[in-house]
């Protein structure tokens, strides 16, 4: 018996050298050098905690939306259940590692009479077996594999966080365009409603003699060219509604009353830090815990090279009768603890190590790149802020010096100072300053909603 102790410890001493440690991530490491600042970080952001940004845009209409999408989105229920999912499969991963039990009753039917050789009779007979076995996770393989999982469905948990964030994002966005497109509307229609009125006055003048037939034919091409663009206006609205309708969940029926003006733009929320973007973002969150997971695969892959210890028990009862297998006499029992050692499988073993290896590498540079691409949309949003800012307000300002200048068209036309190219022109400079305008002020505000969900942070 102490032989066979001193060759287990030889055996344990010899696999040691096996056995490997997980290694100890840190997400800022990984990542390289970070800047202590945003650097296209604009004079109206602050750089403190980063906060809620649903509240700020101060709109009851972007609220309840937000709030009914993600209530009733089936993409947010689908991802979801992926987490019911991961968490199942670390379960599964799991199970390994705790008692197997089988228990197979049984009943086998035979002809009465005598078995010719051994005298014996023969008739039908009850079993109740069972089997049990249990492998001892002695260098922790099951459990690296377990945990494994258990980090996949956190990285899961947190692709749920990061699709809350974009559904809020892309309800807000959407209930803007909806609302950029019956502003729209309004727009064009107040200028059909202007350009009718000149049409009106031509036809009166050319019924007196006083206009010519070109100058009426001009008005009325370009009265039906505004209304043309009015019925695209009208299309955008339906197009906007109905994809709205989808996002919360709903028929795509385009009956959606609300979202019918742009809000002002809400003050800018704090940005943050760069180096705070790695633990508030969930989609870099969700990178950095694959890269674990896939530590711990690695580890488990490597243990599978060492010895597998199982205990093995298997009994029951054998009885002609029922009555028999509640009989002690009839029951019987053993148990054994097994030793397997993989020797050859044909390189399997070493080729799934350099896969996982491979997949460690390949996920520590997609942790990476995810970590870049993060920053740069923080950075290219905190630049697009003070650029469309002041587009927003040149745009304005045209806007207002083309009614200067439409106004003062007309005037001069009614005197003979200009042609009706000059005044339809006018006409048509109010209308694409206008809509610019609008354009102008959606970018400013989707350009806000891209920043905050580049920022992570909560809704």
């Amino acid at each position: 018996m102490p032989r066979r102790n001193g060759c287990w410890l030889c055996l344990a001493l010899l696999c040691l050298p096996a056995c490997t440690t997980v290694p100890e991530r840190d997400a800022i490491r990984e990542t390289g050098p970070l800047p202590t600042a945003w650097t296209a970080l604009p004079v109206s952001v602050a750089q403190g905690q980063v906060s809620a940004w649903l509240a700020s845009f101060n709109d009851d209409d972007v609220k309840s939306l937000v709030l009914t999408a993600l209530e009733g989105n089936n993409d947010l229920k689908a991802t979801a259940t992926r987490v019911e999912q991961a968490r199942a499969q670390a379960r599964i991963a799991g199970a390994p590692a705790r008692p197997q039990l089988e228990l197979a009753p049984g009943f086998e039917h035979a002809d009465a009479g005598r078995d010719a050789k051994n005298s014996i009779s023969t008739g039908s007979r009850w079993s109740v077996p069972f089997n049990l076995s249990w492998e001892l996770d002695v260098w922790g393989r099951i459990n690296d594999a377990r945990q494994a999982a258990v980090l996949e469905a956190d990285a899961v948990e947190a692709d749920l966080q990061g699709a809350v964030l974009s559904l809020a994002a892309r309800t807000a966005q959407s209930c803007f365009e909806l609302a950029e497109a019956r502003q729209r509307v309004t727009v064009v229609q107040a200028s059909i409603d202007e350009r009718s009125a000149l049409v009106e006055l031509l036809q009166g003048r050319f019924n007196l003699g006083l206009a010519q037939g070109l100058d009426l034919s001009l008005a009325l091409t370009d009265l039906s060219d505004a209304k043309a663009e009015l019925k695209e206006a009208g299309n955008r609205v339906q197009q906007a509604q109905r994809r709205l309708e989808v996002l919360l969940g709903q028929y795509p029926g385009g009956r959606v009353e609300r979202c019918r003006r742009l809000p002002d733009l809400p003050a800018a929320l704090p940005a943050g830090l760069p180096s705070e973007l790695l633990a508030r973002r969930p989609d870099v969150s969700a990178a950095f815990i694959r890269l674990r997971s896939q530590d711990q695969r690695l580890s488990s892959a490597r243990k599978a090279l060492l010895p597998r210890v199982t205990l093995v028990a298997s009994g029951g009862s054998l009885g002609n009768t029922l009555s028999d297998l509640t009989d002690p006499r009839s029951a019987a029992w053993n148990l054994a603890l097994g030793l397997a050692q993989p020797l050859y499988v044909g390189d399997r073993l070493q080729a799934d190590i350099d896969f996982q290896a491979a997949q460690s590498r390949e996920t520590l540079h997609r942790y990476r790149e995810t970590v870049l691409n993060a920053f740069r949309e923080v950075e290219q949003s905190l630049a697009a802020e003070d650029w469309l800012i002041g587009r927003e307000q040149a745009l304005a300002a045209t806007a207002k010096q083309t009614e200067t200048s439409r106004a003062l068209a007309i005037y001069a036309y009614r005197n003979g100072s200009v042609d009706i190219l000059t005044l339809l022109d006018s006409y048509r400079s109010t209308l694409i300053a206008r809509t610019a305008l609008l354009d102008a002020r959606l970018q400013l505000l989707n350009n806000r909603l891209d920043l905050y969900l580049a920022l992570g942070g909560g809704v």
